[in-house]
């Protein structure tokens, strides 16, 4: 069973029915797309007496919660006690997303690398800090903000706007009314995905995300609009050094403090320019739409991996291929702030071969026509040999789909392929 009804859950249920296709996947609740791999269950995510019942209702022998919210919420411990197998983290271990202010400490204790910073619970002392510090700043909600409670601040009036908007206007809710204000890190962002039984990891392909709306990462941040897999920028020797200095001290804390992690272990790290790393941030699930661009690159392994963690076992290995995925996100009409709901879609049935398009914002009304029904749409994932084909499949494939509106951009993996000296 597949907690979420997103992209990144299309992508697992996806992913699974590739690794085995005899399985039965249920989805919960799932979406269009799921629809098609399995049978959707009409429970939602935050349901934890819904998804623990359905567990036993179906038989299910493994179950991987997608998003945040029910794992912070403890649905991995409820499952757990009630005897089913559940490839995710405690409450206790979910915390390193929950509360940001909890990671900060996290990483000081472990001595992993991260920008300076200061949590606050007062605005007047929040502001006075971002008056005696340099420009520029980053403002983030400790809590769950559905991922934009980040706000990356250029000047310190801007930064004084995020916490007024956090703390005093409260547009987080409780998620905002502990702060994070950070030194801001210059370089080149990446994802790491490392499955772990909170001692060994087994790492994803590398993927870099693209946060603003608009081509060359200009505009507002969003859940992400594209990614791509893998990063030339991240070498064997610098994958060994986050491993080393980031990835374990990280879960050796975390046991230390009384919460020892399993499932995944998401670092967004910063690399600077002498290729030294930093975390920006970790959560406690796969990314999204990073799920999208680094498991259609999985050929074999995923769910014994999943499993063997869910069972108290060892991350086993996994089969990847040797060519790239490039995922370009189709957004809404007014994404991020107001996106609109309703316009019918249209997806071609000649799209390419090794082109796989996700369900993320959709629904089918009661004709069975297939509508938007969320900011962030379709994730259209292109797998090819090359990077550059990869990035052109998935950026003419995208342009294919219609709905009024469409929102996307054509440049997913720019970084890339300036340090490729070539484009798709």
């Amino acid at each position: 069973m597949v907690v979420g009804g997103g992209g990144r859950e299309h992508a697992l249920a996806w992913a699974f029915r590739r690794d085995d296709p005899s399985s039965e996947v249920f989805c919960a609740p799932g979406n269009p797309g799921t629809a098609q791999l399995g049978s959707n269950i009409p429970i939602p995510a935050d349901d934890l007496d819904g998804l623990v019942r359905a567990a036993g209702q179906y038989g299910i022998d493994l179950t991987v919660v997608g998003p945040e919210v029910p794992l912070a919420a403890g649905l991995a411990d409820r499952l757990t006690a009630s005897g089913h197998p559940v490839f995710g983290p405690t409450e206790a271990g979910a915390r390193i997303e929950a509360s940001k202010a909890f990671a900060k400490d996290i990483m000081s204790r472990a001595g992993v690398p991260t920008s300076q910073s200061a949590t606050f619970n007062n605005a007047d002392e929040a502001l006075a800090y971002v008056a005696a510090h340099a420009e520029p700043l980053v403002v983030k909600a400790s809590g769950l903000a559905a991922g934009k409670g980040a706000v990356v601040c250029a000047t310190r009036a801007e930064a004084e706007d995020a916490v007024r908007t956090m703390m005093v206007d409260d547009r987080f809710g409780a998620a905002g009314q502990v702060v994070v204000v950070e030194q801001f890190l210059e370089g080149e962002e990446c994802s790491i995905l490392a499955l772990t039984d909170g001692k060994e990891c087994q790492l994803l392909p590398v993927s870099q995300d693209h946060k603003r709306l608009g081509e060359g990462d200009v505009g507002p941040n969003t859940g992400g609009m594209g990614a791509y897999s893998p990063v030339s920028l991240i070498t064997d020797d610098l994958l060994a050094r986050i491993d080393r200095d980031i990835l374990r001290p990280t879960l050796r804390a975390l046991a230390q403090e009384g919460a020892p992690y399993t499932g995944v272990l998401y670092a967004g790290l910063m690399i600077d320019t002498t290729g030294a790393p930093s975390v920006v941030e970790f959560n406690c699930r796969l990314g999204d739409p990073e799920a999208q661009v680094v498991l259609p690159l999985v050929t074999g392994g995923l769910l014994d991996c999943l499993r063997s963690i869910a069972n108290g076992g060892p991350p086993t290995s996994l089969a990847t291929t040797g060519g790239a995925s490039v995922t370009t996100v189709l957004a809404a009409k007014g994404y991020p702030d107001a996106p609109e709901k309703g316009a019918a879609i249209t997806i071609p049935d000649d799209l390419p071969a090794g082109v796989t398009v996700f369900h993320a914002g959709t629904r089918r009304d009661g004709d069975g026509v297939l509508r938007v029904n969320g900011g962030r749409v379709l994730a259209v994932t292109a797998v090819a040999e090359t990077f550059p084909e990869a990035q052109r499949l998935s950026r003419e494939s995208a342009d294919r789909i219609e709905f009024e509106g469409k929102v996307f951009r054509r440049d997913i993996g720019w970084r890339e392929a300036e340090r490729r000296g070539q484009r798709g």
